[in-house]
């Protein structure tokens, strides 16, 4: 049997299996994405499918102290739809 990866939500700090959470990635050249399979290259942070922890992490500024970047509405409102869709 293998063995789930685990990952903490940044925001509300629950442990889920990784394939649980929405991984966002800052890359070299200080761009967010948002990584849908896991695998990109860079810097990530995990967050719950919920909109409560993405309305706590707009709130706090949860994202941006983590992966060190400013993060406009607009990259917020694609995450918004990720979580939306599941």
């Amino acid at each position: 049997m293998k063995k789930i990866p685990q990952r903490s939500c940044v925001i509300c700090r629950q442990k889920r299996d990784k394939g649980e959470l929405l991984r966002i990635v800052k890359n070299k050249e200080n761009e967010v994405s948002i990584d849908k399979i896991g695998k990109k290259e860079g810097r990530g942070a995990y967050i719950c499918y919920s909109i409560e922890c993405l309305e706590k992490a707009i709130k706090t500024k949860a994202l941006k102290k983590v992966l060190d970047v400013d993060i406009d509405e607009r990259f917020y409102e694609n995450i918004r739809e990720s979580i939306n869709r599941g």
